[in-house]
C-alpha cells in the first residue's frame, strides 16, 4: 500500500517487515527508500532524513537550519511508528565538506534532542548527497521497548 493523493499514512507489511510512510513527511518511494521499516526483533531503521519540502526536494539553507529541519523529519518518522529520540540507539550522519564548526553545530543539535543520552552515531563527511542542495542527512536505528 502507497500513500494516497490526500497525504495519509501508510503502513504495509512485507516479509515480516512493516514499512511506515508518515503523512507529514514526502512520499519516498520515487526516490527509492522508506521512511521508517520496522523488523522482527524490535529494531525500527529510520531512513535518510534531510531538510526537504513536501514534495521531497531539499530545502536550500543553511547548514544549521539543515541539520534542525532533518531533526525534526527524523522525529516525524519516530512518531509515526511510536517511538520517539529516547528509542535511537544508533544514528548515521552524513556532512557535505564537513569542517570543525559544522561538528559543533551538529553536537548541539544533538544534545538538544538526546541530552546526555546520545545514541551511537557514526558520522561521514561526503562531497555531496542525493540532492544538490543537500548539506545534511541523518538515519537512525531505534529499538522497540
Amino acid at each position: 500500500m502507497s500513500r494516497g493523493a490526500e497525504g495519509v499514512s501508510s503502513d504495509m507489511t512485507t516479509d515480516q517487515r512493516t514499512i511506515t510512510n508518515p503523512a507529514g513527511l514526502h512520499d519516498p518511494v520515487p526516490f527509492g527508500y522508506s521512511h521508517a521499516v520496522s523488523a522482527p526483533g524490535e529494531l525500527v531503521f529510520i531512513g535518510g532524513q534531510y531538510a526537504s519540502d513536501d514534495t521531497g526536494a531539499a530545502v536550500p539553507a543553511d547548514f544549521a537550519t539543515q541539520v534542525d529541519l532533518a531533526f525534526d523529519r527524523l522525529r516525524l518518522a519516530l512518531e509515526a511508528v511510536g517511538l520517539g529520540y529516547e528509542h535511537v540507539v544508533r544514528l548515521g550522519t552524513f556532512v557535505v565538506d564537513h569542517d570543525l564548526g559544522k561538528l559543533e553545530i551538529l553536537g548541539k543539535a544533538l544534545h538538544a534532542r538526546f541530552g546526555d543520552r546520545l545514541p551511537a552515531q557514526t558520522l561521514s563527511g561526503v562531497a555531496s548527497l542525493a540532492l544538490p542542495d543537500m548539506l545534511f542527512e541523518v538515519d537512525a536505528v531505534a529499538v522497540r521497548p
